[in-house]
């Protein structure tokens, strides 16, 4: 069966990708490795000895990133619901991290230490309904948060892939209680027609 014009076009455009092309010369699993780089650069949340945990991490590429940036000073742990490949200096637990049982695993990794960064660039798979992708999108957004608010330390900073929506100011006023500074940011690398955009939480109350 061959493919559709519209998936071709996408296939055609991913393959000549500026970023898709970077990351494969640069050893990152997928191009988003940029937008994490990119505002690391601006903001600088992640440097040696953080200790930051990352959510829905699968494939990998933020983990990579964060992986480089902590050094061997810093720990990294990723959580997510699919499998992932290891990455080097990266811990992974594979489970829903609401779950006692994985929340568990992942506070004794832990080990008394507090989070100095939660990132999270978890998106839901697209049902292409977008009132329903829209709540599902919200929801994972809400989890991120509510994870940040249990274990970041004081001073810790959240960063969170988000989407425009109806529910977006609620969420920012949200933020905005929990940390004293909270800024969007949108990276080159976020394809042009996406309407993701970033929250950053610095300064966690």
């Amino acid at each position: 069966m061959s493919r559709s014009k519209t998936s071709n076009a996408w296939l055609k455009e991913h393959v000549q990708d500026h970023y898709v092309q970077m990351a494969k010369k640069d050893g990152f699993r997928a191009r988003a490795a940029y937008k994490l780089l990119e505002i690391n650069e601006k903001d600088k949340l992640i440097h040696a000895g953080t200790v930051l945990a990352d959510l829905g991490s699968t494939p990998g590429s933020w983990s990579q990133v964060a992986a480089r940036l902590v050094g061997e000073q810093g720990r990294v742990f990723a959580l997510d619901i699919l499998p992932m490949d290891p990455v080097a200096g990266v811990e992974f637990i594979q489970g829903d991290f609401r779950e006692e049982e994985v929340l568990a695993q992942f506070v004794a990794l832990l080990d008394g230490r507090a989070l100095d960064v939660v990132i999270s660039d978890m998106a839901p798979n697209i049902s292409g309904m977008s009132a329903i992708d829209q709540a599902r999108s919200f929801h994972l957004t809400e989890l991120a948060l509510e994870f940040a608010r249990d274990h970041l330390k004081p001073g810790g900073h959240f960063l969170v892939k988000v989407f425009q929506g109806s529910e977006f100011q609620s969420y920012l006023k949200e933020m905005r209680a929990l940390f004293t500074e909270v800024s969007t940011r949108k990276p080159k690398a976020s394809r042009d027609r996406s309407n993701e955009t970033y929250l950053l939480g610095k300064g966690r109350r």
